[in-house]
């Protein structure tokens, strides 16, 4: 066998293996989706299959009717308040804290930076009490302020590391030749850097909608009323221990609560790929 063939054959493996292990990565999102329209009783009897013997479509109508006189269409607009504030707030306050430790020189830049590296290694059930006990004395406990107010204040340190790292990869003759045309510190970051930023910004941006979309401790803890529940706690009250759990309106409501996300990673990939690939390389 020749070197060509066995490239052939080599890449004839990779190409299968890749294939099969996305096909058992995706197949619990697949059978997620079958199942949400497959009757009740066959959704595990008939687990393996994913198609349907029948299409129940009343699983996404009663489903999405909600419980308790409230439909889902209000977790998901709860969701959607909460999630697109806190990434906005993440990308503008993130992006300007990054750049001032990437960009300015300041009295205690380096202890306040090894600061900033010891949170990201701190578990977040060590602030959870404190914070709680904060957001209880100012009595905004049952208000969507305790989810949206960190973002607003800073944004992760994860996401702030990830933005220094971008900023020190663009070049300083930029800012000095911004500063020959007089541009000041806030200019420079405004006209400058954050058009640059703007990879690493849209990799931010997802990754924080994930995350915030997805949470689901923070809204257990701080949201009281079923009226401004968030999606990941409707999803949960839709199972009963003592009664029954409705599994296909739960599946069917699992299954349009991915939907945003899919549509925002198929639509802002590119500079997903684009913003991991270029933060800290210079």
């Amino acid at each position: 066998m020749n070197g060509k063939k066995k490239r052939l054959l080599g890449d004839v493996i990779f190409y299968v293996f890749v294939i099969g292990l996305g096909i058992l990565m995706v197949y619990p999102i697949l059978w997620m989706l079958s199942s949400s329209l497959k009757p009740a009783t066959e959704i595990f009897n008939n687990a393996v299959s994913l198609w349907p013997s029948e299409f129940v479509w009343e699983n996404y109508q009663s489903g999405w009717a909600g419980f308790g006189g409230i439909g889902f269409a209000t977790y998901f607009r709860n969701s959607l308040i909460v999630t697109s504030t806190v990434v906005i707030g993440t990308m503008i306050t993130g992006s300007l804290v990054a750049y001032g430790f990437a960009r300015i020189d300041f009295k205690m830049k380096n202890v306040l930076f090894a600061c900033l590296m010891a949170t990201i290694m701190l578990p977040v059930q060590i602030t959870l009490i404190p914070q709680y006990i904060i957001f209880n004395e100012l009595d905004l406990v049952n208000t969507f302020v305790p989810l949206m107010l960190p973002g607003l204040m800073g944004g992760q340190p994860f996401f702030i590391f990830l933005m220094i790292q971008f900023i020190r990869g663009i070049p300083r003759e930029l800012d000095e030749a911004a500063i020959v045309d007089g541009c000041s510190k806030f200019g420079i970051y405004w006209r400058i850097i954050l058009p640059l930023l703007k990879p690493a910004l849209v990799t931010v941006a997802l990754f924080c909608f994930m995350w915030t979309w997805d949470d689901f401790l923070a809204p257990l803890i701080y949201l009281n009323d079923a009226s401004i529940h968030t999606v990941t706690i409707a999803l949960r009250n839709f199972m009963d221990v003592s009664g029954g759990t409705s599994w296909g309106p739960l599946l069917a409501m699992s299954s349009l609560s991915l939907l945003p996300q899919l549509l925002i990673f198929v639509f802002f990939q590119k500079y997903l790929v684009q913003g991991i690939a270029t933060t800290g390389l210079k």
